[in-house]
């Protein structure tokens, strides 16, 4: 029988049999034609086709309606830029002038403008198939100093993973670089926030619900020396580090004029050239820079969506998986990309890398990118792929809508005829989307609060 709706946000049977799925996308070639077991929160066994369960399963879940998927990461996204989705002002602008604009609007930001903007991005992410998202937040105005454990409350709230940033800017424009005073914060105030929120809410280890990284935000709004502690202090709390580099050319120029280096020497010179670190876009790399971020195992978080909006270019994704960077893939800010899911992502992936590198490249590679990729981006082992003894983190999508009507194959029918919604969602064994909707989450009502604190803040009312 299928697994009850009422126990959506119970802990999982002890042994459930999601079984016998129309297809399957394991990231990792395992055989799972017969679906999976899920125990204690992980994923006990894997069922090949054709195959039962080892052990009796007391409940079992028929998957014969869906295609299964590991849990969608997001490996780099801006939560509270949901409340600017489409703004006209900007609509039409490339990176530094979209900045310039939307910087005295995001200013203005309250505790509660962020509580629904994290709300709103965490459910669209999670009824599009993810179950993992990485938030870069690096706006502290006044007022808004504790816009990190406004996030983490959410993030319980919603029962999703979530890797956390804690983001900073402390270069100015009256100091050369872009952002406005008002959003810009001290050094010694930035470090002794980092190290206040890695205490308190950092979960190292498999299974970690919530994890810190420390992001400074971009080459153009924050000093070498924040740059620099802050690699400092995650290596000392075993943290990782994110920030954007290499997005556009106007990034490169800066780079070049204000510190006489390339962008990747620019990461080195402040002690992020490793693995602990990853980056937001990614794009401008020549060959030798791209040799030695494979060297040096540090990530790329690829945004097809955002380049494309903001006509930054396209990252040389199968280069940069060839020379062993790992990548994964981000939905970016939801003013420049305008959408936060994740299956639509893959999708956009997928083709904007056959644009640049022909039509061979195949749908399993963009949904690893999306899985397997992701989560190394992120450093969780334990995440992104369908194996024994990792997470159940999982997603299940169906192929009922008119748009799938004449597909063949089920698993390119996800990205080749545009899935956009998942029917089930599963976060460590427990189910969090039914049915195409979040339990106990009243959208609408939710959508008109989060719009209306839209319409305030552009207002500045």
């Amino acid at each position: 029988m299928n697994a009850s709706t009422n126990a959506t946000t119970n802990p999982a049977p002890s042994r459930l049999w999601i079984k016998d799925p129309l297809a399957v996308f394991t990231a990792n070639g395992l055989d799972a034609g017969g679906g999976l077991v899920v125990a204690d929160g992980r994923i006990a066994e894997l069922v090949p086709a054709g195959g039962s369960p080892a052990q009796p399963c007391q409940e079992a879940f028929d998957a014969g309606r869906h295609v299964l998927l590991p849990g969608l990461v997001n490996t780099h996204h801006h939560f509270y830029q949901t409340l600017t989705r489409a703004w006209g002002p900007v609509a039409d602008a490339p990176l530094f002038p979209w900045l310039k604009n939307l910087y005295p609007v995001w200013a203005r930001l309250t505790p509660e403008d962020l509580e629904l903007a994290v709300e709103v991005a965490l459910a669209e992410l999670l009824l599009s198939g993810c179950t993992t998202a990485a938030d870069h937040h690096y706006l502290f105005p006044a007022g808004l100093q504790e816009a990190v454990d406004v996030e983490v409350a959410v993030v319980r709230r919603m029962g999703m993973r979530a890797t956390l940033t804690r983001g900073s800017m402390s270069l100015g424009e009256d100091d050369g670089g872009l952002p406005p005073r008002s959003t810009v914060q001290r050094a010694d105030a930035i470090l002794a926030d980092s190290e206040r929120v890695i205490r308190a809410y950092h979960e190292p280890g498999d299974g970690a619900l919530v994890q810190i990284a420390l992001a400074p935000c971009s080459p153009f709004s924050v000093t070498t020396e924040i740059m620099a502690e802050s690699a400092a202090l995650a290596e000392r709390h075993d943290v990782r580090l994110h920030t954007h580099l290499a997005e556009t050319l106007d990034e490169e120029e800066f780079c070049r004029q204000r510190f006489g280096l390339r962008t990747v020497d620019y990461l080195e010179s402040v002690g992020w050239l490793g693995n602990r670190t990853w980056l937001g876009h990614g794009i401008h790399f020549d060959d030798a820079e791209i040799a030695r971020l494979g060297a040096a195992g540090t990530a790329v978080a690829h945004c097809p969506t955002s380049n494309m909006r903001l006509a930054s270019g396209t990252a040389r994704v199968l280069e940069l998986e060839d020379a062993g960077v790992p990548v994964g893939l981000g939905v970016d800010g939801s003013a420049s990309n305008d959408a936060s899911n994740m299956i639509l992502e893959a999708r956009q992936a997928l083709y904007l890398q056959r644009l640049r590198y022909g039509a061979q490249v195949p749908v399993e590679r963009a949904l690893g990118w999306a899985t397997r990729g992701s989560a190394a981006a992120l450093g969780r082992s334990d995440l992104g792929q369908l194996a024994p003894g990792l997470q159940a983190d999982l997603a299940l999508f169906t192929l009922d809508e008119l748009r799938f009507s004449g597909s063949h194959d089920p698993l390119a029918a996800l990205l080749l005829c545009g899935a956009d919604r998942a029917d089930r969602v599963m976060v460590g064994g427990r189910w969090r989307v039914v049915d195409g909707a979040i339990p106990g989450l009243d959208v609408p009502a939710l959508a008109a609060r989060h719009s209306a604190a839209a319409r305030r803040l552009v207002a500045g009312a």
